[in-house]
């Protein structure tokens, strides 16, 4: 059996965020944090789940 790996990111500035959007549209599972809701919407859409904190 293979485990599925699942990311975290906290913080989705320029950098975080487009390695969170590279790994969901590789398939990858990704939770996302910022203090900037727009930014979790943002990623959300993507398919990404977003973490209350």
């Amino acid at each position: 059996m293979t485990a599925r790996l699942a990311y975290a990111f906290i913080g989705l500035g320029h950098l975080g965020g487009n390695l969170a959007a590279s790994l969901l549209r590789h398939g990858f599972a990704v939770a996302v944090f910022d203090r900037d809701p727009a930014a979790v919407a943002r990623l959300g859409a993507l398919g990404a789940t977003a973490a209350a904190s």
